[in-house]
């Protein structure tokens, strides 16, 4: 198997805000020839990551938003990081899939995750379905990643280029041809 043709892409060397822009703009273009189901964080722009409004999940297919912070109170120096809304956002990601869709965009695989929380029954459904992903790693779940998803992902530049090449690869291997939908 190819590099490019690998199932799952990570998109890598840029900061969390951008990566998750990238795939915000290449999902909204991407959309009227493929279904796509999935999440991608917000809220990653506010330089303080202690506040409880610092990160929600939000659906592609239908906008719904997952809080993925906890406010722990002023003062607080614990990690607010909050795993039920991102464990509800996984279910409605697996619900997406059972409903049928072409790819799937998980915004990152992180310390929950790691921790076999978070996403990862919606990285398990899309795996188990045979489904493309496109994800995101920060650099110190590297070693995480590989162990969870080792050999079937490929890293990729945050570059648009770079990830539609790898989709066109992906999808050429599937039922549906990436030149029937204009990618």
């Amino acid at each position: 198997m190819e590099p490019t043709e690998k199932p799952i892409a990570v998109v890598q060397g840029a900061s969390s805000a951008v990566i998750q822009q990238l795939f915000d703009t290449l999902v909204r273009r991407w959309r009227p020839a493929l279904r796509i189901a999935g999440m991608i964080e917000e809220g990653h722009e506010l330089t303080d990551w202690k506040r409880s409004d610092g990160g929600r999940l939000r659906s592609i297919v239908d906008g719904n938003c997952y809080p993925i912070f906890q406010d722990l109170g002023a003062g607080s120096m614990a990690c607010q990081l909050e795993g039920s809304g991102a464990a509800a956002a996984s279910q409605a990601v697996w619900r997406d899939i059972a409903a049928g869709c072409d790819l799937v965009v998980l915004s990152k695989f992180g310390k929950l995750e790691m921790g076999n929380e978070g996403l990862v029954p919606a990285f398990v459904a899309a795996m188990e379905a045979g489904l493309p992903i496109l994800t995101s790693v920060s650099p110190m779940f590297r070693q995480a990643w590989a162990d969870f998803a080792d050999p079937f992902f490929v890293m990729l530049p945050a570059e648009p280029d770079a990830v539609e090449a790898w989709l066109r690869a992906v999808l050429s291997r599937r039922v549906v041809g990436a030149a029937s939908l204009g990618l």
